[in-house]
């Protein structure tokens, strides 16, 4: 088997992903590799950038709270906000 022939299971963890998708930036930066084998890393990184960016957003949607203001308008507010964030 190849060095450029791993799992193409989906990463658990938005770390595996990140992991996985340098690992693929460094094979193709190699220069080492086929065509074929370059085809098959960069499909990987792909699928692994992918899975970062549903990583991601899954988490942005866990730490989103409406906020009902007055008057019964809602507001979209991050849990990680402070307050100097809301007075610019």
């Amino acid at each position: 088997m190849s060095k450029a022939r791993k799992k193409t299971t989906a990463p658990a963890t938005f770390e595996a992903a990140m992991e996985q998708l340098e690992d693929s930036v460094g094979q193709l930066e190699s220069g080492e590799l086929t065509l074929e084998e370059s085809l098959e890393v960069f499909e990987q990184g792909i699928a692994a950038s992918r899975a970062c960016a549903t990583l991601l957003d899954q988490t942005r949607k866990r730490v989103q709270v409406l906020v009902e203001k007055a008057g019964g308008d809602l507001e979209l507010d991050f849990l990680d906000a402070s307050p100097e964030d809301d007075a610019a």
